[in-house]
């Protein structure tokens, strides 16, 4: 990728939340490596989280479930947040992994150039780790409001309470994968060794409120 190409995918990148969803999908399926598959766990967390939204706006109002409106108001309202961060993911994560090909491609002549260069990189490599290592832990999070709206929600909502979880559950895998592909790229041990630990914390957190929601779908929907 040359220099030019990598400016131009940075300044799109400024303004994933600001896109339409075909622009995005378009730059996404085309032969540049930014956007991938981290700003695409940024999508679906996003997705996720506005559908939580969706069951908590489908409760509040509604008489029957007047008991449950100050609950899943809270629900809504960190919802709400983990949507816009989730998007502001996106563009961090394409930001963060061009930031990194720049880096790799900064003159090496001389001792002064080979060791800015080495610093510049173990820089981009830490962020492109912590990135997805964020995203993992709101999924988590969005997973965890997920089963709240499921156990709190409008019940004929119960299906969009579970498609959260499931978008929550997806974006949080695709996101390690892209923690676990980064890992071999750091040189700090110490930095290394906590985001391994970050990105097994983040996993076992999202699996324990996924498979809460699995089976309270099995109960709501048999």
């Amino acid at each position: 990728m040359n220099n030019g190409k990598i400016a131009a995918i940075r300044m799109m990148n400024m303004v994933f939340e600001e896109e339409t969803l075909k622009a995005f999908l378009d730059e996404l399926a085309s032969d540049s490596p930014a956007p991938g598959g981290g700003s695409a766990a940024g999508l679906a967390g996003a997705l996720g989280a506005a559908l939580v939204s969706m069951v908590a706006s489908l409760t509040i109002g509604s008489e029957k479930y007047r008991d449950n409106w100050e609950q899943m108001g809270e629900v809504m309202k960190e919802s709400e947040r983990l949507r816009g961060r989730f998007l502001e993911l996106m563009t961090e994560d394409a930001d963060a992994f061009n930031s990194f090909m720049a880096a790799l491609k900064l003159p090496k002549s001389t001792d002064i150039e080979k060791s800015a260069r080495l610093d510049a990189m173990s820089a981009a490599a830490k962020r492109i780790t912590e990135v997805p290592l964020e995203t993992l832990g709101l999924c988590a999070n969005a997973a965890s409001l997920a089963l709240k709206a499921a156990e709190l929600g409008n019940p004929n909502t119960a299906s969009d309470a579970g498609s959260a979880a499931l978008m929550a559950e997806a974006a949080g895998k695709a996101a390690a994968l892209n923690v676990r592909i980064n890992l071999s790229s750091l040189k700090d041990e110490e930095f290394a060794s906590e985001a391994g630990r970050k990105l097994h914390a983040g996993l076992d957190a999202l699996e324990i409120s996924c498979r809460a929601v699995e089976a309270k779908m099995n109960e709501m929907l048999s």
